[in-house]
């Protein structure tokens, strides 16, 4: 069982926070990042080719860090793999010791850096969980038995501009049917919001993490809102930066602040800063973590 697993089934208020790997082979600065977080966290998530742009494998850096005895939330996207390719990796995650995953969809190859790139997409986010749990029964995706089983502990991703909404529960059901146990938002600004999803996770003994952004200043967030989907960042608290004199002290005011009102209301977050991993520890203790 992962720690993750087991702090979230123990009821404990959960940090994850993620990195993303490097334009490169080099590892060096992602484990350094990796290490000024990780007695701060229970786990890292690492992307996969976020926004479509071109990174190392999210596997290989996934193990890089279990080398370093620090666990990975792996993400793995449909974009870019058909069912053979995402087969094998998983199967090679198992094999070198990766418990927690994060199946997703993927964005469109139209957002990126590679723009001429062929999107496979022979699966979707929730038939990529279905293939999870069979091979967490030892079966592949065919229903072939396998040499032995997976023990992935496995999440969902959710957009949190619909949250609310039917079809908004109706895409968590389906992703619960399959085995997701644990979710995680991106940014959510409206705490309304947060409960009515923290409720529905409760009614259906699953867990919320939710995203809490470090905000650096108004043209990252004029950034954001315009090239990142499911952010949002809302216009009043682009207002809270004017006139500052140190706007990433404002950034790091505001996401501790989150974090106070979280509490109670979710069963943790999910840390995002963007290169500046850094400020996580400051951030947390900001926040009485």
């Amino acid at each position: 069982m992962s720690k993750l697993q087991q702090q979230l089934e123990s009821g404990a208020f959960v940090v994850t926070s993620e990195i993303a790997p490097p334009k490169g082979p080099d590892l060096t600065d992602f484990l350094e990042k990796a290490s000024l977080v990780k007695d701060r966290v229970v786990a890292i998530n690492v992307t996969d080719n976020q926004r479509a742009i071109m990174r190392l494998s999210s596997l290989i850096a996934s193990v890089a860090l279990v080398e370093k005895g620090i666990e990975p939330i792996y993400q793995l996207a449909c974009r870019d793999r058909n069912r053979l390719a995402l087969q094998s990796d998983l199967l090679g995650a198992a094999a070198l010791g990766i418990r927690n995953i994060l199946p997703l969809t993927g964005d469109s190859v139209a957002q990126g850096d590679q723009k001429e790139a062929k999107p496979v997409f022979d699966l979707t986010s929730v038939k990529l969980m279905a293939l999870v749990q069979k091979l967490n029964q030892g079966l592949s995706y065919n229903d072939h038995a396998l040499s032995g089983k997976t023990d992935f502990f496995m999440g969902g991703a959710v957009d949190p501009k619909n949250i609310g909404s039917t079809a908004f529960f109706q895409k968590m059901e389906e992703k619960m049917k399959y085995g997701a146990t644990f979710f995680q938002s991106q940014p959510v600004y409206d705490l309304d919001q947060v409960e009515k999803f923290h409720l529905y996770c409760e009614e259906h003994r699953v867990k919320s993490l939710i995203g809490v952004l470090l905000v650096k200043g108004p043209k990252q967030a004029a950034f954001l809102n315009s090239h990142v989907p499911g952010i949002k960042i809302p216009e009043e608290i682009i207002q809270k930066f004017n006139g500052a004199s140190d706007p990433l002290q404002v950034g790091i005011d505001f996401a501790a602040q989150q974090i106070r009102e979280l509490r109670g209301i979710s069963h943790g977050i999910h840390i995002m800063t963007i290169g500046r991993e850094d400020l996580v520890p400051e951030i947390l203790d900001r926040a009485g973590l």
